[in-house]
């Protein structure tokens, strides 16, 4: 029996990073609820232990359930009967698994019956599953969309919506239209609000909607007449129980095959307004979409795991010219860039989380009791960092799983590129993880503010100035010389003075950051365990090589190159 929890150190190495003892404390508040319910823990070591043990529970699950169920779930898909979507019946039984397992609402408060888990363990559950089957992570991750009502919606709301998702029904945000893809300042969806019983209506097209069948959607609508930007759209709820909104059809896709990517109508569909008019895309659909980043994240890493395991045991099984491939250079060091690319993303997906984690927590708290002037002052230290790193994480960690993927499968040669291996099908999955929730472009525009106000450098500062080891102190000198060429780099596209100018540059600025920031990740890791020394070895020597080559391209190339682009 597979266990894809236990059978991998490095996620138990994260889980236990010193910082999750400030974020247990705070997401428990000092352990108030251990004399309210029976299953909340008493301590921090009693915390760590419930993750550990929940932890294992999804590991297990899915190495003996959503792993042997991929490949049957990616060969039959969903499909629409009576205006329903029928999953496979792969992804039923695997919903159903960890329904029963009661693995639904993982963070949410155990007032709503969820398991009040902090982000950290749920990201690591979501990269768990991914591993497994990264089309199925898109169902059962999509309770991420109880965060939002969690954190915006009235009491009333939670406490109709939040336990039905704790219990098992599954969720969707509606976003994306025929003429609003990345442009959701563009969303059409009309909302009406009716005087008579004081209700809200929705009518319109959504379209690329992910599990759009949902029992519980956030939907994204134009509640303003005469408006067309963001300022006009609000956020709603609507309830599939209403059964006023048409599933028009089921996209085929390359890939995830089993999460059905759906096109819908609504119809004069009865829906609630969360929060407050005007602010579903400038406020509500942001946290939104930074959770969903966080989880294409998780999912980037599941699928780098995936395919890293298969490449590797691959290139161990298959003999040519008398010896495994894994012997020849050519493979090893492919194989050996794979590892690092994998730490170094995993390494930025949980740093990332623990951000998020203590500045969401800090939120929550807000709304319960005014926080001290130093309490503020961290929330809003690592809201600023999560923000920069967010966006960071997705384009890096996206990248990486295609390009993961795509040596994975050429390691296995002809062989891979036939549906007997399951790398054909994560080959596939890889794909979407660098378009969906804003494709890498999307990413630099939103992470090209950490280089421009220097919030990546701040960052790099601090773990600059970190202990380590006599040991590894090469490395750190090999990442300062790093950060002085990317800083370098920056001011020379920044003194140009011309915003087109860095939007071009800005992937290349974005990276260098990257490669320097996810360098020192590792070396840190490192520092805890020696087992990372030889990802951290190579991944900085791949990240100076290729920051050398982005600045290079820089130095030599100034404002009036820029036409030749600009006109192919």
């Amino acid at each position: 029996m597979a266990n894809f929890f236990t059978d991998n150190p490095d996620l138990k190495f994260h889980l236990s990073h010193p910082l999750m003892e400030k974020i247990v404390a705070l997401k428990e508040r000092n352990f108030a609820d251990k004399d309210k319910f029976d299953y909340a823990p008493m301590d921090f070591e009693d915390a760590m232990d419930s993750y550990e043990k929940v932890l294992e529970i999804v590991g297990e699950i899915c190495g003996d359930i959503v792993a042997p169920n991929a490949e049957s779930v990616d060969q039959e898909g969903p499909k629409i009967v009576n205006n329903e979507v029928i999953y496979a019946k792969g992804t039923q039984e695997n919903l159903d698994a960890l329904v029963n397992a009661g693995l639904m609402g993982i963070t949410l408060p155990r007032k709503y019956e969820g398991l009040n888990f902090p982000i950290v363990p749920y990201i690591m559950a979501a990269d768990i599953v991914s591993r497994a089957d990264a089309g199925f992570v898109n169902i059962w991750g999509l309770q991420d969309c109880a965060e939002t009502i969690n954190e915006f919606a009235d009491e009333e709301q939670k406490a109709k919506y939040l336990p039905r998702i704790s219990n098992g029904e599954t969720a969707a945000m509606d976003l994306t239209e025929p003429d609003a893809g990345s442009d959701l300042q563009a969303v059409q969806l009309k909302a009406t609000f009716n005087e008579d019983d004081g209700k809200w209506y929705l009518n319109g097209v959504k379209r690329f909607i992910t599990n759009g069948d949902g029992h519980v959607s956030l939907v994204l609508a134009r509640s303003e007449d005469g408006t067309q930007d963001g300022r006009g759209l609000s956020m709603f709820i609507y309830d599939r129980n209403e059964k006023a909104v048409i599933v028009r059809r089921l996209e085929n896709k390359m890939g995830i095959k089993g999460s059905p990517t759906c096109e819908l109508v609504f119809k004069n569909a009865p829906a609630e307004l969360v929060g407050s008019r005007k602010m579903g895309l400038i406020k509500y659909v942001m946290a939104l979409m930074n959770g969903a980043r966080l989880g294409i994240g998780a999912q980037s890493i599941g699928v780098c795991e995936a395919a890293y395991r298969e490449g590797l045991n691959y290139a161990k099984e298959r003999k040519q010219f008398g010896k495994s491939i894994i012997e020849f250079p050519a493979v090893y060091e492919m194989l050996s860039t794979m590892k690092a690319k994998l730490d170094a993303s995993r390494t930025l997906l949980y740093e990332t989380s623990r951000m998020v984690d203590i500045y969401k927590t800090y939120m929550h708290i807000s709304d319960e009791r005014k926080l001290e002037p130093s309490e503020r002052k961290e929330m809003k230290r690592y809201q600023k960092m999560a923000d920069f790193f967010t966006p960071l994480l997705k384009g890096m960690t996206s990248e990486y799983s295609n390009q993961l993927a795509y040596d994975s499968l050429q390691i296995h040669g002809g062989s891979g590129f036939m549906k007997d291996y399951p790398i054909e099908r994560i080959y596939r999955d890889a794909r979407i993880t660098s378009i969906y929730e804003g494709t890498t472009q999307l990413q630099v525009v939103a992470a090209i503010r950490g280089v421009t106000t220097g919030g990546y450098v701040d960052r790099i500062r601090e773990y600059e100035a970190m202990e380590l080891k006599p040991e590894l102190h090469g490395y750190r000198r090999t990442l300062i010389g790093m950060t002085e060429e990317y800083i370098h780099a920056a001011k020379t596209v920044i003194d140009v003075k011309d915003n087109e100018y860095i939007d071009f540059h800005a992937r290349r600025l974005v990276e260098m950051a990257g490669h320097i920031v996810m360098g020192y990740l590792l070396l840190l890791d490192t520092q805890r365990e020696e087992s990372f020394k030889t990802s951290t070895e190579i991944y900085i020597n791949m990240g100076k090589a290729e920051n050398y080559a982005r600045a290079e391209f820089i130095h030599s190339f100034s404002l009036d190159d820029l036409g030749a682009y600009k006109h192919i």
